[in-house]
C-alpha cells in the first residue's frame, strides 16, 4: 500500500503502526470481495 518504512521509532509504536497497516489492508480486501454496502450491513 505504498509504505516502505515505519514513521515511529520504538517497538511499542512500531507494533501499533503495523497493526493499523494490517487493519487497513484487511478492510480493503473485505471491501473488494464483499463490497462496501454488504460490509456496512454486516457491521
Amino acid at each position: 500500500m505504498g509504505a516502505t518504512h515505519f514513521k515511529m521509532k520504538t517497538l511499542k509504536h512500531v507494533a501499533t503502526e503495523m497493526a493499523l497497516h494490517v487493519l487497513a489492508y484487511n478492510l480493503k480486501r473485505v471491501m473488494a470481495i464483499l463490497g462496501v454496502p454488504k460490509l456496512l450491513g454486516s457491521i
